[in-house]
């Protein structure tokens, strides 16, 4: 079971997660999503699209664009249609 944990809180956590490029993604689904607020920021990955951002809020602090997600994922990356990965602090663990 790998668990996304910041601010000494579960944020995700799932047995089915897929790693690409050394960062988890998980089902979306399995994300608390009380934690979770939209950005409008977005990037761009040559290879899997355009990518959303969401900030993390956990008993009154922010993480400003700590998880990310592709709402539509290009034909390389349809493994990670519908998964969010996480960044900036966010402990990505083995339980």
């Amino acid at each position: 079971m790998m668990k996304a944990i910041w601010n000494n809180q579960i944020l995700a956590e799932s047995d089915n997660t897929v790693v690409i490029e050394n960062n988890h993604y998980f089902p979306h689904d399995s994300i608390k999503k009380d934690f979770f607020k939209p950005s409008k920021t977005h990037t761009n990955c040559p290879w899997k699209g355009e990518a959303s951002y969401y900030t993390l809020e956990v008993d009154g602090k922010q993480n400003v664009d700590a998880a990310w997600f592709y709402p539509e994922v290009s034909s390389l990356a349809k493994g990670i249609k519908n998964h969010i990965a996480f960044w900036k602090g966010v402990e990505v663990v083995k339980d």
